[in-house]
């Protein structure tokens, strides 16, 4: 099992794409790189206003349930105002709150899903749902090995 840290974070205001997918096998593996894809070719960091850095984040929230049930996938940037909502583009802030913190490091996407094989199989962790992400960074982005943080929503009675 991979250590993770817990740490608060305040709440952050996301704009981006979303889909609405599962863990399914022919869900999640097909709609979320399917939307990735879309955010990389019709340059969607590019159309996101109020930025507050070119951090991406991919949300993982409205779960109808636990990891098994639908949920939504958001990509985007962190912002400063959801004011101004380019059409197409959804915006969601995800709430203040204690997350587990885990760095997943190496061959990427493979470490990734290795990342949430671990977190899916955890029965320690109090979670609620609220909103998980993945924040790539400078060090995904210029990083040797590619390093990405995954923040999972937990009680704060953990």
């Amino acid at each position: 099992m991979s250590v993770y840290e817990v740490i608060q974070k305040p709440a952050i205001q996301v704009i981006g794409i979303e889909c609405r997918t599962s863990n399914k096998p022919d869900a999640g593996p097909h709609d979320i790189p399917k939307l990735w894809g879309r955010f990389y070719s019709e340059d969607i960091i590019g159309q996101i206003p109020n930025k507050i850095s070119q951090e991406v984040i991919a949300l993982y929230c409205d779960y109808e349930g636990d990891y098994t049930q639908p949920y939504s996938v958001v990509i985007g940037c962190p912002v400063s105002s959801i004011d101004t909502v380019p059409k197409g583009m959804v915006a969601k802030t995800i709430t203040a709150s204690s997350y587990a913190l885990f760095r997943s490091i190496g061959e990427y996407p493979e470490s990734l899903v290795k990342t949430w094989e671990n977190i899916w199989n955890r029965t320690d962790l109090k979670r609620t749902y609220s909103g998980d992400f993945e924040l790539y960074g400078d060090k995904f982005v210029s990083g040797s090995p590619k390093e990405l943080e995954v923040f999972i929503a937990i009680s704060d009675k953990n």
